[in-house]
Order: C-alpha cells, then sequence, then structure tokens
C-alpha cells in the first residue's frame, strides 16, 4: 500500500512539482496551498508523512510543526521541512520546533526522495508503538 504524504506549499509551481514527484515514486501525495487548512486537511487525509515549506503567508512552516506536534492524532506523524531559507541556525530551530527531516531549495530531487523513504520507515516504526 502506498504512503500517504501531505504536501503543505503556498508556491504552486513547487507544489506540483513535490506531488508530481512522490506519486512517480509511488506515494499517494495531496498537496494544499494555504497553511490555515493544513490541520484540517492532515485530518482528513490522514497522512503517513507531512512535507511543508517554512516560508508561508498567514501561519508559518514553524508554527504548523509546532500545532501538528501538539495534535493528540497528528504529532506521531513525521515532518519533513523545505525551506529556500537555508542560515546559519535554521535547521537546528525547524528541528527544535518539532521537524524530523530539513531540506534546503533548491532540492536535489534524488535527496529529497531519500529523505522522504527514511520518513516512509520512521512513520512504520512510529505506527508500531
Amino acid at each position: 500500500m502506498a504512503k500517504r504524504v501531505l504536501v503543505v506549499e503556498d508556491n504552486e509551481l513547487n507544489l506540483k512539482l513535490f506531488c508530481d514527484l512522490l506519486r512517480v515514486h509511488e506515494f499517494e501525495a495531496e498537496g494544499v496551498r494555504d497553511a490555515r487548512e493544513a490541520i484540517n486537511r492532515a485530518t482528513l487525509f490522514a497522512p503517513d508523512i507531512i512535507i511543508m515549506d517554512i516560508q508561508m503567508p498567514h501561519i508559518s512552516g514553524l508554527e504548523l510543526i509546532e500545532a501538528i506536534r501538539r495534535d493528540v492524532i497528528l504529532r506521531r506523524i513525521p515532518v519533513m521541512a523545505v525551506t529556500a531559507y537555508a542560515g546559519k541556525g535554521d535547521e537546528e530551530r525547524i528541528r527544535e520546533a518539532g521537524a524530523d527531516a530539513y531540506v534546503a531549495k533548491p532540492i536535489s530531487l534524488m535527496k529529497f526522495i531519500g529523505v522522504v523513504r527514511e520518513l516512509a520507515d520512521l512513520a512504520d516504526s512510529r505506527a508500531l508503538v
């Protein structure tokens, strides 16, 4: 059964790229462009992995990760942060918010899929607990 991945990305081209790439690699992908809808969509879609941009309007990816970690149902889901802002201390701050993985834009397609596969394994191990 294909792993389900929710992609939260406000840039339409990036959202399409990530979802298409995931589907080519046999993941079931669903995208959401507005971070304000992400928690509701995650609850309905029940993803195994969440991938999100950090720099988004209305709600930052950091705030969204923190909200996911506070949610009793969603907190077990591995989160990958994808961001163009790869400055000093950013990865540490993103991981402190609760991200399990961090990939800087522009992404390497192979690295992106490699990290997604690692998170799929993490999702399996968390499901056993």
